[in-house]
């Protein structure tokens, strides 16, 4: 949202009132060691101009070690309405007071609060608005809060201030505006298909049900990274307005309508730093299980089908040597119109248990996994008793909430009422009785208010009456994926539950995984969904998949190859089609040729279950520290290379391989490589020094994938991967591949399949890979060799 018209205007409808002085500085009413700042809108030269004007209050407060928090609040006595995002939820840190006691000082800079590495330092003239934020050993300026950068609005705009007595008929927001430096970037603010750096956009963080090729977003997420090693986190679930760099190019603006708006600052320096604290404040990533990693496929959307087609799926997938782990029934393994009623269509499926029973004997599938909303069509048999007894959204006069939208006169279940959640997790067990593992939980972004300006005075009563509909309309996700994953949990322990979501906002990354929604067929959609798993991973989310072949439309051969490459390089990977199926024998009428679709699937899916040992052990530091496991931007591994901040269309998957996905018909693909000598994955007699540009032209059985120096690669053996997918003994028969390490430097750990450690790794002095003798079976050696360390 614009509050002026360039420079010199306000906008057209708008009032706009300043902070112009810092006027007092006091001790926060928390009591927990932070500063309040009193900011008058006009600057204050006599007692007589303390009259009849507003004033907005700035608490600065130390959070934890390089965390602060900023509350601007114009009238306090506002209800503070829930909900709330669900902080901490890990524990809070000791307060950063005990890593620095003499948290606040006074210089002739002016007043500073510390938190451990992260200082504000306020501008000793009152009449000067000024607050910087840097590095407490002043080595790095981060961003400050300069002149006219906080402030009030009212909309429209009044032409008598007594007519502010009743605001029914106005908005009110709140915004601040913190400095970008030159070159700076940002990046992150959730799952977005546009631009990479988000410099010179507008966005409204709202979920909304829009694919992968507008500014619309299904998971919208109130973070963003910036280049200069910190982040902010707005600690706002409703509509947020952001303009970065584009009402003023050299600024960040964030507005909320309300009367108050609360972010933190997160001080790295490097942006890894930045994550994990991200991740203190909203949670870490769970562990998923090992079998959630293999290749799964599913029926597709509106496609037809019943046991015979899936029974018939899997044993095409068998006999071309692909192994699949997990089966996905997508909707129609319901009836039509009675979404979700959570049974069985009964003419397709008569008896679902005995059909899920046969699969996973006749090891066709490792686990089962269907699809699910929380919509429920007044047509299914869900739908009489959840409107009965309460459990589904309303509207002020009582009326059950429903439209016709996706399903016929469909309902939406009230998570805030615990009663419907635990109605909702009963409809789930009786799944997981039927022989289900898993839950694609799609939809959950159309709830009502339905669009961003329609938030005021929205006809719809929730069972939690302190909630605020406007701020429930992105937190739904957050509630609605909880449910689901707390009662896979509890069914089959910790670590072992997984989900298939879709919606999400800041804190949803507590229950993976997530996917990228509805991309289309077509090269530029691949790209569109890179830039998405990139933005999403630099918002605190760890594992992330992609509709393999894009799901609207039907793929061409090539690209179905070429997404099936960059598919299998993704954390998770998914085969999955709106119209059309993505088996691949019927995307190219069965070509068995080394070039086909079968035998292209086939390989990949065999390098990611041989992958497993690294994947397993890169997820477990995943889990540790929320730094994203794929796609992870190039900027999380090398934040010192500029380049690295503008790579959109390749990406880490974890620390040490490289990928580059190919976008071509022709194969030829442009990648780049930071500082440091690259192995080709394909020959380990192929190096490339960087950093620099490089060009290659690739089959459909490769791509550029670089193997980073100072690398413990650890590669399943083959025989295992290829009879069991991605669930097998990593110990055993394992190929240890070293590239270029530095003695003491270069390590690695093995997990086993069952999330057990078995073993650290490190290249030793003679350029012994150490740790071997602990192997079982036996052990291929590849590659020891060493290199100096680098100055």
């Amino acid at each position: 949202m614009k509050f002026r018209d360039g420079m010199w205007l306000v906008a057209e409808g708008m009032r706009v009132e300043y902070a112009e002085d810092i006027h007092a500085i006091t001790p926060t009413p928390s009591g927990n060691g932070g500063l309040s700042l009193l900011c008058p809108t006009k600057h204050i030269r006599s007692r007589g101009d303390t009259l009849n004007l507003s004033t907005l209050t700035i608490d600065i407060e130390p959070e934890f070690d390089g965390v602060l928090s900023v509350e601007v609040t114009h009238w306090s006595g506002s209800v503070r309405r829930g909900p709330h995002f669900d902080l901490y939820p890990h524990g809070k840190p000791s307060p950063a007071n005990s890593i620095a006691p003499q948290a606040i000082s006074k210089s002739a800079s002016g007043t500073s609060l510390s938190s451990g590495s992260l200082t504000a330092t306020i501008h000793p003239d009152p009449h000067t608005f000024d607050i910087r934020f840097h590095a407490s050993d002043g080595s790095k300026h981060l961003t400050s809060l300069l002149s006219r950068s906080v402030g009030l609005a009212y909309s429209p705009a009044p032409s008598n201030p007594q007519q502010l007595g009743d605001m029914r008929d106005f908005k009110h927001y709140v915004f601040t505006q913190t400095q970008l430096a030159v070159g700076e970037s940002v990046h992150g603010l959730g799952e977005r298909f546009g631009a990479f750096n988000k410099v010179g956009q507008s966005i409204q963080l709202w979920n909304a049900d829009g694919g992968t090729s507008s500014d619309q977003a299904y998971k919208n997420v109130s973070f963003w990274l910036s280049s200069r090693g910190y982040g902010v986190f707005i600690d706002h679930p409703e509509l947020v307005d952001l303009e970065v760099g584009s009402e003023r190019c050299c600024r960040v603006q964030t507005s909320v309508a309300g009367q108050r708006l609360k972010w933190y600052i997160i001080y790295g320096p490097t942006p890894k730093e930045v994550l994990q604290k991200y991740a203190v404040l909203t949670g870490r990533p769970a562990r998923v299980p090992a079998w959630s990693f293999g290749l799964w496929l599913t029926t597709s959307f509106t496609t037809n089908y019943d046991e015979a087609t899936v029974s018939g799926f899997l044993e095409g997938m068998k006999s071309r040597g692909i192994g699949v782990d997990v089966f996905h029934y997508d909707c129609f393994w319901m009836k039509a119109f009675t979404w979700t009623d959570f049974v069985f269509d009964p003419l397709k499926f008569p008896d679902p248990k005995a059909s899920i029973a046969r699969l996973k004997e006749a090891r066709l599938c490792n686990k089962v996994c269907v699809w699910i909303n929380p919509y429920i069509a007044q047509h299914g048999a869900a739908f009489h008793e959840a409107a009965a007894k309460g459990y589904l959204l309303r509207r002020k006069n009582g009326d059950v909430w429903q439209w016709d939208m996706w399903q016929a006169g469909m309902g939406l279940v009230d998570f805030t009422n615990p009663a419907a959640c635990a109605w909702y997790t009963g409809c789930l067990n009786k799944l997981f009785d039927v022989g289900v593992d898993a839950l694609k939980t799609d939809f959950g972004e159309r709830v009502p208010p339905a669009l961003p300006n329609h938030t005021t005075d929205t006809d719809v009563v929730w069972f939690d009456s302190t909630v605020d509909p406007a701020k429930m309309h992105n937190f739904y996700s957050f509630l609605y994926n909880k449910v689901v994953y707390e009662a896979l949990e509890k069914r089959y322990g910790p670590g072992e539950a997984v989900l298939f979501a879709r919606s999400a906002c800041a804190g949803t990354q507590r229950f993976p995984l997530q996917w990228g929604g509805d991309c289309e067929s077509t090269p530029e959609a691949m790209a569109e969904s890179v830039r998405g798993g990139l933005s999403l991973g630099l918002s605190g989310f760890g594992f992330w998949s992609v509709d393999i072949g894009g799901f609207e439309g039907s793929p061409p051969p090539w690209i179905y190859k070429r997404w099936v490459a960059f598919g299998l390089l993704c954390s998770h990977s998914r085969l999955h089609g709106s119209n059309s199926y993505r088996v691949p024998w019927a995307i190219d009428d069965n070509d068995e040729s080394e070039e086909g679709c079968s035998k292209v699937l086939a390989k990949w899916t065999l390098l990611k279950n041989r992958l497993m040992p690294y994947i397993y052990s890169q997820a477990m530091k995943t889990t540790e520290t929320g730094v994203p496991l794929s796609l992870r931007a190039v900027c999380l591994e090398f934040p010192d290379d500029p380049t690295a901040w503008y790579l959109d269309r390749q990406f880490m998957l974890g620390e040490s391989l490289m990928v580059a996905p190919v976008f071509e018909e022709s194969g030829e693909v442009e990648f780049y490589l930071p500082k440091g000598t690259w192995t080709s994955f394909w020959d380990s007699s192929s190096t490339r020094v960087g950093p620099g540009w490089f060009k290659e032209k690739h089959g459909f059985g490769t791509l550029p994938l670089y193997v980073r120096e100072n690398t413990i690669l650890l590669l399943g053996c083959e025989e295992l991967a290829k009879e069991s997918g991605a669930v097998y003994d990593y110990a055993t028969d394992l190929d240890v591949q070293a590239y270029h390490c530095v003695p003491g430097q270069a390590k690695a750990t093995l997990y086993n399949s069952d999330g057990k450690h078995v073993v650290d790794f490190e290249v030793g002095e003679d350029g012994q890979v150490e740790g071997v003798h602990l192997l079982k079976g036996t052990t291929n050696i590849v590659g020891e060799h060493r290199i100096e360390a680098q100055p």
